[in-house]
């Protein structure tokens, strides 16, 4: 203060009628009154410990506290006493009696301030209005005596804390303290690590408000180098829980990454709870202060993620959220600040962290609701040159990719598909970043046609799809010819995918996906580099070679064959398509057969390829697999039949292989199961019977089993299933009347005109 009030010392003044106090004539009594306050003004001692501690509350008491002359003097003096005599006093009888009498002094010293209080303020509001001048205000006096009343409320709150804190310490601390200091048995070391922080979370002293805080931290900080985990992660909990900082910080991180990279270890870690302290460091401490510590905090974090116990008490304890908010905070900071490029390796522990989680239900419900797709989205466009960093987040992506609701979420950042292509052209021949990206693109193309526009619409993005399926081809091509050089193709050749297989099974189901949109279909169908590729595909790579790389290869074959564009690749190419397409109709492989069969059922439209079916017996083979018993397989083979009897001169085949009598099976077994193989049988049947004579010469012997089939097929109950719901039973009443029905009715009128008398059959209910 830059004025301060003086004591009246004439007897005529207001202050006449009160008597100070006196200082008492005994110096113990002196040491009695005043040794509470006293503490505060002196550097904290103890029975062993040599380190000395101030506590910023004792420099805030010298600043701040402005008391009467006497009652200062009072206060140096009894210090004065109090360091006489207690240099090193045991906590005994004698001193709680003093604690004691230092609680009543203190009362004693508050009636008599309150006491003096009104008067004083009187005294100086009257010296004021003196000193007024014109013009000036009266309230600093006011001011000034409000601050020193705060101020004296202050000391005394600091004053009693500190008496509970000298008293805990001696009570609860200090007998804890031997026990630390016997380094050869580690049980008892742990024991008494576990005794202190419940000591200190009892009393409120974890924090850095503890007076002694330093002094106990240095005994800790010895134990630090015993060889014992178990030690080491008591030691670490307490030291981060007094929320240390700077160079201690770190160190205390660092151990506890030690720990915690040990896996032998996590039992003992979900025990100790080390894990709230971890994450308090990342909630309170500063980043760019810590980016260090942060790093290995981090890093005990992931290793705590492997374990399944401490991953879900992680999404317990909101670590998703904190995470997230973390990483936002990183990438606030621009690419030319010096932290940007040491935060990438702290990036990498929390992005390896996330992904771990992001295999828990409640984990992916929180990331959703988090916004966790445009967080990791920005650190992969600023990250984009960090091969680690992107990994994992591809990973995290592709774990997520599996669900419809985070694909939308995914589909709906508008910046997915470019940040995704610039990833598969700089990091090209990295395998497992490049099979992760295309995994997710393969299901956000298979669940969305808007996905499959956008992506497709994005610049470059088949160009970079074909050069991925050329890189890979190539290497796959080069490790094929190794096998079989070396003669070990039988032998040594892994049953799994290869790699480089792997990468092509799942470009090629992007092909696949994005050929279902019709624009986007036509236009890979007229894409000739892409068509010459899937070809290649089937010439050098059997269906034993690698099933699902084959398979898929044909179906996205099959995919473009449906559209029939002038300029299409796949028309162009038909015949050797169409050869390459025999080995896999002839294979073991069933899956294999039916793509093959649906791909000959759009090329058949085409005159070249029937012609090529017949001289090939290929049409014997369609005719067998009608006795599949497999609804799939029948329909793929009623396309290429239904195609072959366009032409009349084809349509005696039929009768060939008992062909007529299995499609009559068919719809028999399959029919009210499925309207639109019932139709394609039906249109098959109307196409082989279009110049009909004789019933009897056209069906055969089962003529009287297919009128009466096609009577109770087209009875309309037949078709009110309830045992279907309601959207189900609607879906096969409008199959029901849009397909069967029309193509039905019109087969038994052609039937029943040729027909001299209709038959007396009962048939079996279906």
């Amino acid at each position: 203060l830059s004025q301060k009030p003086i004591l009246v010392a004439s007897e005529k003044d207001e202050f006449s009628s009160i008597s100070l106090p006196k200082p008492p004539a005994d110096a113990a009594e002196v040491r009695k009154v005043s040794n509470a306050r006293a503490r505060l003004f002196r550097t904290s001692q103890g029975n062993f410990l040599s380190a000395k501690t101030v506590s910023p509350d004792e420099n805030e008491e010298k600043l701040d506290s402005e008391e009467p002359a006497m009652m200062s003097n009072l206060c140096r003096r009894s210090d004065n006493c109090l360091a006489e005599q207690r240099p090193y006093t045991p906590f005994n009888d004698e001193s709680r009696q003093l604690i004691c009498n230092e609680q009543s002094s203190r009362l004693e010293r508050e009636d008599f301030l309150k006491g003096t209080a009104g008067k004083f303020l009187f005294q100086l509001r009257g010296e004021s209005d003196q000193m007024k001048k014109p013009g000036t205000s009266s309230s600093w006096p006011r001011t000034t005596d409000w601050k020193r009343r705060v101020t004296g409320l202050e000391d005394e709150t600091r004053t009693h804390e500190a008496e509970e804190e000298e008293i805990f310490w001696r009570m609860k601390i200090l007998p804890i303290l031997p026990e630390l200091e016997k380094e050869d048995n580690i049980e008892n070391l742990c024991l008494a690590c576990t005794k202190l922080y419940q000591a200190l979370n009892e009393g409120n002293m974890l924090g850095k408000r503890f007076t002694r805080r330093s002094v106990l931290l240095k005994t800790l900080y010895k134990l630090v180098d015993i060889d014992s985990d178990l030690l080491c992660l008591k030691l670490a909990k307490i030291i981060l829980a007094m929320k240390v900082d700077g160079k201690n910080l770190l160190g205390v991180c660092k151990l506890a990454f030690k720990i915690c990279r040990n896996e032998k270890n996590d039992y003992i870690v979900q025990n100790d709870r080390l894990l709230d302290c971890l994450l308090e460091v990342l909630r309170t401490e500063d980043l760019q202060k810590n980016n260090e510590a942060f790093l290995y905090c981090m890093g005990a974090i992931k290793f705590m993620s492997g374990n399944a116990v401490l991953l879900n008490e992680m999404v317990n304890k909101g670590a998703i959220e904190m995470l997230l908010q973390l990483m936002k905070q990183i990438n606030n900071i621009k690419e030319n600040d010096t932290y940007f490029s040491n935060l990438g390796h702290l990036l990498v522990q929390l992005t390896a962290t996330l992904r771990n989680l992001a295999d828990l239900p409640p984990a992916r419900c929180q990331l959703m609701c988090s916004g966790a797709v445009s967080e990791l989205s920005v650190v992969l466009e600023q990250r984009m040159n960090d091969k680690d960093v992107c990994t994992y987040i591809v990973r995290i992506f592709s774990k997520l990719s599996s669900y419809d609701d985070f694909c939308a979420a995914l589909a709906d950042c508008s910046r997915c598909y470019v940040l995704f292509l610039a990833l598969l052209n700089k990091h090209q021949k990295q395998q497992d970043l490049v099979i992760r990206i295309i995994f997710i693109l393969g299901n956000l193309t298979e669940k969305s046609n808007k996905a499959r526009e956008e992506f497709f619409k994005e610049r470059g993005s088949v160009n970079t799809l074909i050069s991925l399926f050329q890189t890979y081809y190539e290497l796959d091509l080069n490790a094929q010819k190794w096998y079989h050089e070396r003669g070990e193709e039988e032998k040594s050749h892994p049953k799994h995918p290869s790699e480089a297989e792997d990468v092509l099974i799942k470009v090629i189901r992007v092909l696949a996906n994005l050929s279902i949109h019709p624009s986007v279909g036509a236009a890979l169908a007229a894409t000739h580099r892409i068509v010459e590729l899937l070809v290649t595909v089937l010439e050098y790579k059997s269906v034993d070679d690698c099933e699902e790389l084959v398979i898929n290869t044909a179906t996205t074959i099959n995919n473009l064959s449906y559209y029939k564009v002038k300029s299409s690749a796949v028309q162009d190419k038909k015949l050797h398509i169409a050869e390459m397409l025999l080995k896999l109709l002839m294979s073991n492989n069933m899956d294999g057969v039916v793509e093959a069969v649906r791909v000959f059922g759009n090329l058949s439209q085409c005159h070249e390829i029937c012609d090529f079916i017949i001289q090939k017996k290929i049409y014997k083979f369609v005719i067998a697999l009608l006795d599949a018993k497999n609804k799939d397989v029948c329909f793929s083979a009623c396309g290429v039949l239904l195609n072959l009897t366009v032409d009349k001169n084809k349509r005696a085949l039929l009768m060939e292989e008992g062909g007529i009598g299995k499609l009559v099976d068919c719809l028999q077994d399959f029919g009210p199961a499925d309207w639109q193989l019932a139709c394609l049988i039906c249109k098959t049947l109307w196409n082989y019977s279009e110049n009909i004579t004789s019933v009897a010469s056209c069906f055969g012997e089962d003529t009287d089993t297919l009128l009466v089939l096609l009577t109770s097929l087209l009875d309309e109950e037949l078709v009110s299933d309830y045992s279907l719901n309601r959207d189900l039973r609607d879906y096969h009443k409008l199959c029901w009347e849009r397909e069967f029905k029309p193509v039905a009715e019109k087969l038994l009128d052609r039937i029943q005109s040729h027909h001299s008398f209709l038959p007396t059959v009962t048939m079996t209910p279906f």
